[in-house]
């Protein structure tokens, strides 16, 4: 959940809406999109869908990756990720890391958070239709995305102690310390591309661990 500082700062920065139509999630946009949706039941009565749009292909750099607020189809507000968007009852926390989504969730006035729901045509919506399906396969390509990260952070850390161990104060006062596991060139790349993909299958199910997925971005 946002602290209350960096929420009060992201709602400063909502937008109102257009009332632009919010258009179909096609196959191309799969690395460069997501589009989740929240039923909501209003102070009426009714019953609308609220969907949130990113575009994260975007240039996350240049700050101008924006969540889209829509109800019923129509667009109601954006903000400037991490966002805090309005809804009846709370609010929309949307937040990125480097490899895709982080947090999507509703926030209840009352502190409780559910997380949106994946539009089907997306890749976390491919994904969580895969975890539906296959839920045995699902938690095992889940926990390997983990173990894989885990790896890769203690491969790091390692390799980075051999480094400083190596400059002449730290040498002379602690000593050298050897790595019991060196890796040529080609071996960081592979562990580069494998910890990418963790990471990334992490971000299509919205899983982020600052220690983890921190390391692998």
């Amino acid at each position: 959940m946002f602290g209350e500082r960096r929420r009060r700062k992201a709602l400063r920065r909502v937008e109102p809406g257009d009332g632009r139509v919010l258009k179909r999630f096609r196959w191309w946009q799969l690395p460069f999109r997501a589009l989740l949706h929240l039923r909501l039941t209003e102070a009426d009565g009714t019953v609308a869908v609220y969907s949130v749009d990113v575009r994260h292909g975007q240039n996350q750099s240049s700050g101008e990756v924006r969540a889209d607020l829509y109800r019923e189809g129509l667009r109601q507000a954006r903000c400037r990720l991490p966002a805090v968007l309005p809804v009846p009852g709370g609010h929309v926390e949307v937040a990125m890391s480097g490899f895709g989504l982080k947090r999507c969730h509703y926030v209840t006035d009352g502190g409780d958070e559910h997380q949106l729901t994946p539009d089907p045509a997306s890749a976390e919506g491919r994904r969580a239709r895969f975890d539906r399906r296959h839920p045995a396969l699902s938690r095992g390509v889940g926990w390997l995305s983990a173990a894989v990260l885990g790896a890769a952070l203690v491969l790091l850390l390692l390799q980075t102690a051999a480094t400083v161990s190596e400059a002449e104060p730290v040498a002379r006062h602690l000593g050298t310390f050897t790595s019991p596991v060196r890796l040529g060139w080609w071996g960081n790349g592979a562990v580069a591309v494998t910890s990418l993909a963790a990471a990334t299958e992490r971000a299509l199910r919205l899983r982020h661990h600052r220690l983890l997925d921190g390391a692998a971005g």
